[in-house]
C-alpha cells in the first residue's frame, strides 16, 4: 500500500468513526434523559485504547485503595470550565489540549456526565473561567497565565456585558448549553486562576449541604487539579472522573500525566466516566 493509499484509508477511517460518535449523540439528544443515560452509559465513548494503555494504572500498586460512595442529596457533579476555549477545535487553547481532549474522549464523557447527573436529578455545579479587561492589569502571572492572557483565553467584555459572548471562547460547548442552561444547574461567579478560592464554589456546595463532589472539566494538572485540592482542604471527599479532564502537551512535559499522578495521590477515588455513569444512574 502506497503512503498517499494509507493516508487516504486513515481519513475515511477517521471521518467513519467521527460519524458513528454524531450519530450516537444525535440519538441520545432524541430521546429522554434516562434513556440516554442508559444509551451512552457505555465504554463507546470513553477514551481511546491506545489512552488506557498508555495511562494505564500500575499493575502492582503501591499504595492503598480507597473509594468514595455517591449519597443522594449529598453528592453533586462539579464541572470546571466546559467551555470552547478548551473543548472545541476552534478554542484557543486547543493547539496544546487537543489531542489529550481527544484521547481521553473529553467531549463526549462531560455529556455523559451531565446526562447522567441530570437523570437522578443530582446537583450539577459549574466552575467557569472568565477573564474581563480588569484583569489584564495585573502587575505580575505565573507562567501560564500569562499564555492564557496573551492568547486572550475566556475573554470577556465585562462582568454585566454578554455583547459577543454567544460562541466566543468564553461560551459554552454548544452541546453542553441544554443542561447548563435549565435553570437547575448552579453557575459559579469566575475562577480566575486555577482554583476556586476566588469564586463562590465552596459556598454554593455547602449551602445545597453537599459533601462529596464528582469532578471533572479542564484542565487536568491545572484547574482541576486546583478544584480537588481545595475541597479536599475544605472538608469534602472527591472522586475525579480521569477520562473526562485533559491536559496541555507542551515540551516542558504531559499535563495530563501529571495530574493523573497526583490525583491517585490524592484524590478520594479516580474513575472512568464509565464507572462514573454507572454509579450516577443506580444512585437515584
Amino acid at each position: 500500500m502506497t503512503s498517499n493509499e494509507q493516508g487516504s484509508e486513515s481519513k475515511t477511517a477517521k471521518q467513519s468513526v467521527d460519524q458513528g460518535r454524531r450519530s450516537i449523540l444525535a440519538g441520545a439528544a432524541t430521546a429522554t434523559v434516562v434513556g440516554a443515560a442508559t444509551a451512552i452509559g457505555n465504554s463507546a465513548l470513553a477514551a481511546t485504547q491506545e489512552a488506557k494503555a498508555a495511562y494505564a494504572d500500575p499493575v502492582t500498586p503501591g499504595l492503598p485503595k480507597i473509594d468514595m460512595q455517591i449519597i443522594p442529596g449529598r453528592t453533586a457533579l462539579v464541572v470546571v470550565d466546559p467551555q470552547i476555549d478548551f473543548l472545541d477545535e476552534k478554542g484557543v487553547a486547543w493547539g496544546v489540549v487537543g489531542e489529550s481532549v481527544t484521547e481521553q474522549g473529553v467531549v463526549d464523557n462531560l455529556e455523559r456526565l451531565f446526562i447522567a447527573a441530570k437523570s437522578v436529578n443530582m446537583p450539577v455545579v459549574v466552575s467557569p473561567h472568565y477573564y474581563y479587561p480588569q484583569d489584564h492589569k495585573w502587575k505580575f502571572e505565573g507562567t501560564l497565565e500569562r499564555v492564557m492572557h496573551d492568547i486572550k483565553m475566556f475573554e470577556r467584555k465585562d462582568p454585566l456585558n454578554l455583547d459577543g459572548f454567544a460562541g466566543s471562547g468564553a461560551d459554552w460547548m454548544p452541546q453542553y448549553k441544554k443542561y447548563i442552561e435549565d435553570g437547575e444547574t448552579i453557575v459559579c461567579s469566575p475562577h480566575k486562576v486555577y482554583g476556586p478560592e476566588q469564586n463562590d464554589l465552596v459556598l454554593q456546595l455547602r449551602k445545597i449541604g453537599i459533601d462529596n463532589v464528582i469532578l471533572s472539566g479542564m484542565s487536568a494538572n491545572l484547574c482541576v487539579e486546583s478544584h480537588m485540592r481545595e475541597l479536599l482542604e475544605t472538608g469534602f471527599e472527591v472522586a475525579v472522573v480521569r477520562d473526562a479532564t485533559a491536559g496541555a502537551k507542551v515540551p516542558e512535559g504531559d499535563g495530563y500525566l501529571a495530574a493523573l499522578i497526583n490525583f491517585r495521590m490524592i484524590a478520594n477515588a479516580v474513575w472512568w466516566t464509565d464507572e462514573a455513569v454507572k454509579r450516577i444512574s443506580q444512585s437515584g
